[in-house]
């Protein structure tokens, strides 16, 4: 049987690039342009945890 509950349960450790409400909350969430999140999704992946590592690191290095 599925699990109903789950339905509307958006899996928050990854980023889905495919998916245009996703990528609007997760701009929106992290602070970045689609652009930027793209960049950053092609470079270490879509875990949640690895791109906001990578976005924290890129904002260092462009201080």
């Amino acid at each position: 049987m599925d699990n109903l509950t789950k339905r509307d349960q958006p899996d928050r450790s990854k980023i889905n690039m495919h998916e245009d409400y996703e990528v609007k909350h997760w701009t929106k969430a992290l602070g970045v342009t689609k652009k930027e999140l793209q960049k950053a999704v092609d470079k270490v992946g879509n875990s949640a945890a690895a791109v906001r590592k990578e976005l924290g690191l890129l904002g260092v290095s462009h201080s």
